[in-house]
């Protein structure tokens, strides 16, 4: 599904326009990639493979360069997803991973990931080591 150009109008407005020189110097200024070095905690980042608006590429990028830096980050990725997790499966999953994560690294309880994953097409492509029984999840599920 394509966006009408009023939609493009919009994201133009608020987020920046990347087809004149000065729009994508704003942009650039303001990307993620450029501040790297001011991440000082764990990242978990949930992806859909086919996000019309947050491309899987630029999950991809921020991953990598996390990882040059020895930066922990998780990367939890769902091929049949978009913008947000529209399956119920896929969002129990990630909620499973999230619930895990936050209290690795905030503290706090949580409730084991066990068969969290049943019907998901969760696939975890960095960081599974940062997240408490999420290996052991995985395997168990046949990933």
């Amino acid at each position: 599904m394509q966006p009408t150009n009023r939609c493009i109008e919009v994201i133009e407005t608020r987020v920046g326009d990347d087809r004149n020189d000065e729009g994508r110097k704003f942009l650039e200024s303001r990307s993620p990639l450029n501040f790297i070095d001011k991440i000082k905690r764990p990242l978990l980042i949930g992806q859909g493979a086919n996000d019309p608006r947050v491309k899987q590429t630029e999950s991809d990028q921020i991953v990598s360069a996390m990882q040059k830096k020895s930066i922990p980050v998780t990367y939890v990725l769902f091929p049949d997803e978009g913008h947000g997790f529209a399956r119920p499966e896929n969002r129990i999953a990630f909620y499973g991973v999230t619930e895990a994560f936050l209290a690795q690294h905030l503290g706090g309880r949580f409730q084991p990931i066990g068969q969290d994953f049943s019907g998901s097409t969760i696939q975890i492509p960095a960081g599974a080591e940062g997240v408490p029984g999420l290996k052991d999840a995985l395997s168990s599920n046949g990933r």
